[in-house]
């Protein structure tokens, strides 16, 4: 089950780890849809929910998600280790250390990074 926190000026709707996974642009309309419903600011998302395609920027998933939050003013937050995948792509070890600078996607490894980044702790 989601949880919604309030950090810093943020709504953030946790989303549960043993949710549908985060496979397709369906999937990802379908999360921003959730996040707006409870009138989240911010969407933390346990990276266990996105599965290896998501990671393959090639496939698309991850820019189809992130491309839906910012239009809907929305930020996402993928919560947990992603090594296995930054350890596999260049490409994606560039995209996660780009948005981590930006406002609208990151990449933290934990719900306390988060709420740290977004002055809740």
């Amino acid at each position: 089950m989601a949880e919604m926190f309030e950090w810093g000026d943020e709504s953030v709707l946790s989303c549960d780890a043993d949710g549908p996974a985060i496979d397709s642009a369906r999937s990802a309309l379908d999360l921003v849809g959730e996040a707006l419903g409870q009138r989240a600011s911010v969407i933390a998302l346990p990276a266990r929910r996105l599965g290896p395609a998501f990671f393959d920027l090639r496939t698309g998933i991850a820019g189809e998600l992130a491309q839906k939050a910012v239009n809907y003013h929305l930020k996402v937050a993928v919560i947990g280790d992603i090594s296995r995948y930054l350890e596999a792509s260049t490409a994606l070890r560039d995209w996660v250390r780009e948005s981590n600078r930006r406002s609208s996607v990151w990449f933290e490894a934990s719900l306390e990074s988060l709420a740290a980044r977004l002055g809740g702790v």
